[in-house]
Order: C-alpha cells, then structure tokens, then sequence
C-alpha cells in the first residue's frame, strides 16, 4: 500500500521498458543481465553490434516514454541535506514529476515544522521500507548523501533496478559523481534522456540456515533438539558492494571453506572473507589489499580479511561462477556475515552463503562517463597515484 500524506493521488501505472547498447553487446562471461531498469528507461542500440564484449562508452541511457515518477532517497537525521532536499523536491513537482520519498524523512521535525513545505508535502506519495514495493513505480532515482545512499537505494529493488542520479552529498562521495550546485539542469538534462551510464553489477546472495526441530514437552514447554536435521530456511539478497564474512566477537580465528562452481577451492583461516563486486573493489577489498577493478569488468573478487598465510592473495573469478561458503567442520567458533554492511547475522555449522552474479545491475548515471567517472573518483577521492612530480633535467644535467 502507498500511503499519502495529502490527497489521494493515482500511482502511475507500470510501463515496459528496455536497454540497449550503442556499440557492442553484453559480456561474454557470466549471465545475461536484464535489459530493463524501472518502467521506461533503456539505452540506445546499435543494430551493428558484432562483438560480445560491452564497450563502457556506448552505453547511453534513454527513454521509451518520458519520465513521470521520481524517487528522491536523502540520507536521515543530517542537517545539511534538508535544503537540497526541499529545493529538488520543490523543482520536481513544479515539473509535474510524482515524488516518492520514505515515510520516515517526513518524520524530521525540521521538515513538518516548515508551512511553505506543506503544499510540497502533499503531493508526495510515501512508502515504507520491507513494507512497500515501488519497483513498478519509479521512473528513476535521485541520491542525496554519500555512497551509503546509493546502496541502500539498491538494497530497495531485489529485481530491476531504476537508473540511479547520485549527487555528492556525503563525506567520500567515490560512486556519486554530480555536485547539487547546478542540479537543475542536470536533472533536466536526464529527463529529457540520452546520458552516460555505467551498469554496476550486483551479487545474488542466498543464505541458507539450518532450522532446529523443536519438541513440546508435558508442560508444554518447546524445547530445542539440536541434534535433528531440522528445515531449512533460505533468506535472499542483491548485494552491489560486497558480502563479508568475518568471525565476529570471537577470539579464535575465523575457519571457513569456500566452493566454487561445487568444488573446495580452499579454507579461509584469518579473520574473514570478502568477496566483493567490481564497484565493491574500491572499497572494504581494496582496505584489505586487493586491486581496483572497473565497474565494467565482468568479475567478482575474492579477497581475505588478515589471513593467517603468506601465499594467501586475493583472486578475481569469472562472473557468473558460484561461490559458497560454509563453516569448517574443525571451526573452534561461528562467523558473523553481512551483506553491504546490513543484515549482519551469524553462521552456524549446517548454515551455507551462495553467491554468483545478479541478473539485475544497478545502472547509474554518469557525469561524463564511465571511465573519465571512474579515474576521476580514484584521484578526488583516493588520491591514486598522488606524489610530487619530479623536476626536468636541463641539458647541462644530463650530461653528468
């Protein structure tokens, strides 16, 4: 259900909609991802297209239908985002664009204490979190806040995921690349389509836990057998950073082993396992030592978390293969597992984690585009390869 603060308003109905590639098709390695993101956006297509590997520079986004509905994700309780917010809220209905925003944003006191706010408010249509489904009902995304918006944008759609406009609001900023000083005709610009686009890949994540059985005695109190193979119960998530598995408040090393494609490839012992997407490289994996990988490279990175080896680096596998992990049968404790830094959750002997390649990406507009995006986030936000340059030799000097 979808409930209005205002009057009620007709939710725009689902619209069919695709993508395509001007340039070059999709990637040999891993499986086809969809061709649609939210109800009307897609990307141009070359009828001419030979090869079947994606060119970053010809993916363009545009439109079977123009855009009417927006959702605007601003990140909680921060103080500096409320202006930005009501400015662009203000400019999207005065484009005739139906507005969805969380319940829980209405709740700032900051924002219902505003009367020339009101109006706006009005016209906004709200969801809940878990509660909700919008997938058919977004056109597109705006981001206000830091990277942490943007994952928790992509937490919101378990399918198909509606282009995503991200502004640099928060404190690293390394997947939003528009400021908000000229938002308006950025916005604009996107309404009216054909803008740059990277599809970030997702991991399909499915975690499946062991259920004990449990028997009612003659006080009719339920007690736990744990030793009865009990049912199984299997929790799914789209992860676009990465799934850490770590040992939690235990003491002991962590004594994990991890399949690929059904076959042990080896026993993580250390204090975890990431295994990140190429978008997630640039974050929790590369802290812990592994390479930065583009978006656009179709992979997934495997990568400890202080093992207790020397040989042990990280490794970066076909998309579309199978990973699972499970605990060791030696292991002295459980491990802890969260997805995109949510969801945390511990993991039991019996208890599996299966991820691959999602068939729903996160496509996310572009600034420029996807590589001079990309190098420039590694230099504003990561300072790659910063050093004093050194100084030119005069003739003089090259001859000692």
């Amino acid at each position: 259900a979808y409930a209005l603060p205002g009057p009620p308003m007709a939710a725009p109905p689902a619209q069919s909609y695709e993508i395509h590639r001007l340039g070059k098709n999709q990637s040999l390695h891993g499986p086809s991802p969809v061709t649609t993101f939210g109800p009307k956006a897609c990307m141009l297509q070359n009828p001419h297209a030979v090869m079947h590997i994606q060119d970053p520079a010809s993916q363009r986004l545009t439109w079977n239908k123009p855009p009417k509905s927006v959702l605007v994700i601003k990140k909680i309780q921060d103080a500096s985002l409320l202006q930005p917010f009501k400015e662009l809220c203000v400019f999207l209905t005065e484009k005739n664009m139906i507005v969805y925003v969380e319940r829980k944003v209405l709740v700032d006191p900051a924002i219902q204490s505003d009367e020339s706010f009101a109006v706006v408010i009005q016209k906004f249509c709200t969801f809940r979190e878990d509660l909700d489904d919008i997938s058919n009902r977004v056109d597109f995304i705006i981001c206000l806040g830091g990277d942490g918006t943007l994952l928790y944008a992509s937490s919101l759609f378990q399918k198909s995921v509606p282009p995503v406009m991200a502004f640099h609001l928060g404190s690293l900023g390394f997947l939003t690349p528009f400021n908000f000083d000229a938002y308006q005709s950025q916005v604009t610009q996107i309404i009216e389509g054909n803008a740059a686009i990277i599809l970030r890949s997702r991991l399909r994540v499915v975690k499946e836990s062991r259920e004990k059985k449990a028997r009612v005695d003659e006080k009719d109190i339920i007690m736990t057998n744990g030793d009865s193979e009990g049912s199984r119960k299997a929790l799914q998530y789209q992860v676009l950073n990465e799934v850490v598995v770590d040992r939690g408040p235990s003491s002991y090393l962590s004594n994990v082993d991890l399949f690929l494609d059904g076959h042990l490839i080896t026993t993580v012992q250390g204090d975890g396992v990431i295994v990140s997407t190429p978008t997630g490289s640039t974050a929790y994996a590369v802290a812990a030592g592994a390479s930065m990988i583009h978006p656009n490279v179709p992979a997934i990175m495997i990568t400890p978390i202080c093992p207790h080896s020397l040989s042990f680096r990280p490794i970066v596998v076909p998309a579309g293969v199978e990973l699972k992990i499970m605990l060791s049968r030696d292991a002295r404790n459980t491990a802890w597992v969260s997805f995109d830094g949510r969801k945390r959750q511990e993991i039991c002997h019996g208890d599996s984690i299966t991820i691959t390649t999602s068939c729903f990406p996160v496509p996310s507009i572009c600034f420029r585009d996807p590589v001079n995006d990309w190098f420039e986030s590694l230099a504003q936000c990561l300072h790659w390869n910063v050093r004093k340059q050194q100084n030119y030799l005069s003739s003089e000097e090259d001859e000692f």
